[in-house]
C-alpha cells in the first residue's frame, strides 16, 4: 500500500509540474501576442494619426466603436490605444524597417522579434506585462536605462508596483554607487563586484512617518517602522535578502550586544548587519560595526558563507568623511543614507485638521 501511495504522490508531482510549466508557457505565449497586436495597432495609429490622415478626435470615435461592436471588450480603451502608438514609437527605431506587407492586418499579427535591434534579451523584453512597458516609457527617456528596468521587471518578476517603488528611488543610478572598502577587504573580484551591485548609495524609506518633516526619526523609531513594514524595506534593498530579526543578540565574554537589523543574502551567500543612524555619519560607527561583523564571522557565519558585510544607514554622509574612515578597516563595509516620507507642499499644510482636532472630530 505505501509502494502504491508513494507511486500516486510521484504521478501527482509530475502531472502538477507539467500543468504549471504549461501554464507558464501559455502566458508567455499569451503575453508575447497581446504585445504583438498593441504594437502592430500603435504603427498603425501612428502612421494615420501623426501625419493628419485622420482627425483629433479620430481616436476616440474609433474605441467607442469597437466597444459597440465587440461588447465587453478590454483594453482599447481611447487612452489605451494612444499607448499603443507610444509602445510602438518608443521601440519603432530599434527595429528595422519592415516592407512588403500584403495588408493591413499582417501588421497586427505579430511583434517583428526576428528583427529587433535591441541589445537586451529579447525573452524578457516580450515577457513583461504592456502596463509594465507604458509605465517605463512614461518615466524613462533614455534607452540603456529603460533596457536596464525591462531586464529586472523579467529577472525578478516585479509587478507594476515594484516597479513603481524601484523608478521612484531611481534604481539606476543609484546601483554600485555606495561608499564602500569592498575592494580592499574583499579579494574575490567576482564577490566584490556582486557585493558593489548589492547595495545602493540611499534607500527610499517612504513608508516611515514622523509628526514634523523637521524632525530626525529616533534610531528605535526608525527601527520599528522598518521592522513592521519589513517588506517594504527588502523591496527597497533588493532581490536575494532575506530577513533574520531585529536586535539580533551576540554575547562576547559575558556581555550581550545587539546588531539592529540582520540580513541574509543569498547571491553573496553572507550576512549583511544594518546600523542605524538618526544623523549624520560619523567615523566611529565603523569601528563598532567592525566589532560587529568580527563577531558575526566567529559566532554567527556558517562555514560554506562568505564574511559578513555590514552597512551604516544614516541621514547625511560626507564622502571624505567616509573615506578617510575607510581607511585600515578590515571588515567590508559600506555608508548609506536613507530618506522619509516627503512633506507636505505648503498649499497642502493647513488643508488637513491637527492632531487634537481629528481626536474632537472623532
Amino acid at each position: 500500500m505505501k509502494e502504491i501511495s508513494k507511486s500516486y504522490s510521484e504521478a501527482i508531482g509530475l502531472i502538477r509540474s507539467a500543468i504549471l510549466k504549461s501554464r507558464y508557457r501559455a502566458a508567455a505565449l499569451a503575453n508575447k501576442e497581446l504585445l504583438s497586436l498593441y504594437y502592430g495597432i500603435g504603427k498603425f495609429i501612428s502612421e494615420n494619426s501623426r501625419n493628419g490622415f485622420w482627425g483629433t478626435g479620430a481616436i476616440n470615435a474609433i474605441s467607442k466603436r469597437l466597444q459597440q461592436e465587440l461588447p465587453g471588450l478590454r483594453g482599447f480603451s481611447a487612452v489605451n490605444m494612444k499607448n499603443m502608438r507610444l509602445f510602438f514609437e518608443a521601440w519603432v527605431d530599434e527595429i528595422s524597417t519592415i516592407s512588403n506587407r500584403p495588408s493591413v492586418a499582417d501588421e497586427f499579427r505579430q511583434l517583428p522579434t526576428d528583427e529587433l535591434l535591441l541589445n537586451t534579451d529579447l525573452k524578457k523584453f516580450v515577457s513583461i506585462g504592456f502596463t509594465h512597458h507604458i509605465t517605463i516609457i512614461n518615466n524613462i527617456k533614455l534607452r540603456e536605462e529603460r533596457l536596464f528596468y525591462i531586464d529586472r521587471c523579467a529577472s525578478e518578476f516585479w509587478s507594476v508596483e515594484n516597479l513603481k517603488y524601484h523608478l521612484k528611488s531611481d534604481l539606476y543610478a543609484k546601483q554600485g554607487a555606495l561608499p564602500n572598502n569592498f575592494q580592499t577587504t574583499i579579494l574575490d573580484k567576482d564577490l566584490q563586484r556582486k557585493a558593489l551591485m548589492s547595495f545602493k548609495d540611499e534607500y527610499l524609506l517612504d513608508f516611515v512617518n514622523i509628526e514634523s518633516p523637521d524632525e530626525e526619526p529616533d534610531e528605535r523609531v526608525l527601527e520599528s517602522e522598518i521592522v513592521n513594514n519589513i517588506k517594504k524595506f527588502i523591496m527597497s534593498l533588493g532581490k536575494n535578502f532575506s530577513f533574520i530579526g531585529n536586535q539580533y543578540r551576540m554575547i562576547v565574554e559575558g556581555e550581550e550586544y545587539f546588531v539592529d537589523l540582520l540580513f541574509f543574502n543569498r547571491q553573496l551567500q553572507c550576512l549583511v548587519a544594518f546600523d542605524l543612524k538618526r544623523g549624520k555619519f560619523k567615523p566611529e560607527y565603523l569601528g563598532k560595526m567592525n566589532f560587529y561583523l568580527s563577531a558575526l564571522d566567529d559566532l554567527v557565519r556558517l562555514p560554506h558563507e562568505n564574511v559578513s558585510i555590514g552597512i551604516i544607514l544614516c541621514k547625511t554622509q560626507k564622502q571624505k568623511t567616509v573615506e578617510y574612515a575607510f581607511r585600515d578597516m578590515s571588515k567590508p563595509m559600506g555608508v548609506a543614507i536613507y530618506k522619509t516620507a516627503s512633506e507636505l507642499p505648503p498649499e497642502y499644510r493647513n488643508i488637513l485638521p491637527d492632531a487634537e482636532k481629528l481626536k474632537e472630530l472623532m
